[in-house]
């Protein structure tokens, strides 16, 4: 027997993680001296400046290990949410969170409600766990919180809302929040993957953390890899009842977050100011990309992240690789099923004007 013949039969039903090309291999495969990265949700204006002092400072104590605890950490989670540290999980990245909480509340036969198209990771760590994705279809982009909550039965053990949702970038507004959190029955785990809230400037947005503090069985998600700009230091943080944090931390590895990751993402919450400009640039950017994308006769799907979804009507792996000839590095979004659609992430301005002439000169080349 292989030794692939011994793992677990889920594994092979999961399909690999295609993350966004990087800028470095398209420079070396293309010898071309700049690319343009727009593929991976990143803050193109990078982190706080009190961040990057930070991580600087700590650089010659890395041998030392992290706290464990992460007590800095949650107590300005604490003091910025207004709840008990002892409800605040910490992962490498959120993503991690996800696949934890699966392998703390799944197990084999157990179903869990989720968007589709959605973040991939969801999926995966249900069946991992052996358990049942139930994939619901979205509405014109929008998650269909009705026909998701329709879908609840006893064995429903978690259910997955990514708000915005990634790759359309669609919102779920306080209404349809509301209808969820009044239909959900309390043997399921609601997850709210709320990665792109900052960028929301919408009243309207369905944050669920008040129904955390009312005490209902929901799991506030955040990272500091998007407005934050820490992607690299990969530190998320979830918010959630006290018992759920209880069973997390028996699962999760002692130093899953690390110390400089730890520091500098303490950093950047204190830096106001940064996050404000990274949210009026994302704004300015948005407004800009959507005009044109319009002009160009392209569906633009709405976003309030930091990104966009457009339909450019051709084969999108086609396009990907006449802006890839370009310098601009996107996401084709084959892998969700979306085969002529790019998720298009919001740089600076002269990114973003690169980015629409590239477009320009390769939809006209494939004409």
């Amino acid at each position: 027997m292989r030794i692939h013949e011994l793992a677990r039969p889920e594994v092979f039903t999961l399909s690999p993680y295609i993350p966004g090309k990087p800028a470095d291999e398209v420079k070396r495969q293309l010898g071309l001296e700049r690319v343009i990265k727009l593929a991976s949700n990143e803050n193109p204006l990078g982190p706080s400046p009190r961040a990057v002092k930070c991580i600087q400072d700590l650089a010659s104590s890395v041998h030392i290990y992290p706290d464990a605890s992460a007590f800095r950490l949650k107590t300005a989670l604490r003091e910025r949410y207004d709840i008990d540290a002892d409800q605040i999980i910490l992962g490498n990245g959120s993503d991690e969170i996800i696949m934890l909480l699966g392998q703390t509340f799944i197990r084999p036969g157990d179903e869990a409600i989720m968007p589709h198209p959605s973040f991939p990771v969801y999926r995966t760590s249900v069946l991992l766990m052996g358990g049942r994705p139930v994939e619901v279809p979205l509405k014109d982009g929008f998650l269909d919180i009705e026909a998701m909550v329709s879908r609840v039965t006893e064995k429903t053990k978690m259910f997955f809302v990514c708000n915005p949702n990634n790759p359309t970038g669609a919102m779920v507004d306080r209404s349809r929040i509301q209808y969820l959190m009044d239909n959900i029955p309390d043997h399921v785990l609601v997850v709210a993957d709320e990665a792109y809230a900052e960028y929301v400037e919408d009243p309207d947005y369905g944050d669920m953390l008040r129904y955390l503090k009312e005490g209902r069985n929901v799991a506030v998600l955040h990272t500091f890899s998007k407005i934050y700009g820490l992607a690299g230091l990969r530190v998320g943080y979830g918010l959630v009842p006290a018992d759920v944090a209880a069973a997390f931390n028996r699962v999760r590895l002692s130093f899953n977050t690390n110390a400089i990751g730890q520091a500098a993402a303490c950093a950047a919450l204190e830096d106001l100011d940064h996050v404000e400009k990274s949210r009026k640039l994302n704004a300015q950017g948005m407004r800009y990309l959507s005009a044109r994308f319009t002009e160009m006769g392209l569906k633009v799907y709405p976003s309030w992240g930091n990104f966009i979804l457009v339909d450019t009507g051709r084969d999108c792996q086609k396009v990907f690789e006449g802006l890839i000839r370009k310098g601009v590095i996107v996401r084709p979004t084959t892998p969700w099923g979306l085969d002529t659609c790019l998720r298009i992430t919001v740089g600076t301005p002269e990114e973003n004007e690169v980015l629409v002439e590239a477009l320009e000169a390769t939809l006209e080349e494939l004409a």
